[in-house]
């Protein structure tokens, strides 16, 4: 394996019961970059990001065949953890879901339980510094996250992710769910963290795609129709399905 590649799929195939929801599914991702997952709602870009830290594994009757490397590791190894395997990938939803504690537990807590023995203090202010929120927060501490914001909220649930040191960010559509200026803010930070992560993001804004990712695989029925450099995918589709998803023609 390509030693800048933070994870990659080989010949990934995803069921639920008899439906399967990903065809041969074969992707790179590489270190320290944003990949971008596109196309239309119930393609399979969802279900691939679940497979990436196994939160799939918590859904009955669901199976897969093919390969998840992690660290050139398989995931899905006899000794390998799920929850070890959730830490060093993080996950951030669509809809902002602080814990219903203080902003302050909203970040020590999964450090704790991940057995955390530094300065809790210091961790607290970094991932808060490190997500922009430091400025916002730092003499609200002790409320309830509840009362943020909803950018606020999903800035909270990156710095409650990056708390536990993972490798990689699995962010699924984070901004629509927040207006304009929150999604801007988002987007910024993402680009101030692929500096330390690798992030793989789903999104449905193909301006948001354009913005925040170097790389692009556009889905479709579960299959990947093409992958590649994002200015490549967005100014020199080499399908046209590809290109006719991009300027809006479907989907």
């Amino acid at each position: 394996m390509d030693t800048k590649l933070a994870m990659h799929t080989k010949n990934l195939n995803f069921f639920y019961g008899d439906f399967q929801a990903l065809f041969d599914v074969s992707l790179d991702f590489g270190a320290n970059e944003v990949t971008a997952l596109i196309g239309p709602s119930g393609c399979g870009k969802s279900t691939l990001l679940r497979c990436l830290n196994r939160m799939n594994d918590l859904i009955p009757e669901t199976r897969s065949e093919g390969e998840i490397y992690f660290r050139d590791q398989p995931i899905h190894g006899q000794e390998v953890d799920p929850v070890e395997v959730r830490r060093q990938v993080g996950m951030v939803f669509q809809k902002p879901n602080p814990f219903p504690k203080t902003i302050y537990e909203n970040i020590a807590w999964g450090a704790r339980i991940n057995g955390y023995r530094g300065d809790m203090d210091e961790l607290v202010e970094t991932s808060l510094k490190k997500c922009a929120l430091w400025d916002e927060v730092k003499e609200k501490l002790k409320q309830n996250a509840l009362g943020l914001s909803g950018g606020q909220q999903q800035r909270l649930c990156i710095a409650r992710t990056i708390a536990v040191e993972p490798d990689v960010i699995l962010m699924d559509e984070p901004t629509s769910a927040l207006d304009p200026i929150s999604t801007a803010k988002i987007e910024d930070l993402i680009t101030e963290l692929r500096k330390r992560y690798t992030i793989i993001i789903v999104t449905h804004n193909m301006q948001q795609a354009g913005r925040v990712s170097e790389k692009t695989a556009f889905f479709l029925n579960g299959v990947i129709i093409e992958a590649g450099l994002t200015s490549d995918i967005f100014f020199n589709p080499k399908e046209e399905r590809t290109e006719a998803y991009i300027s809006g023609r479907f989907g």
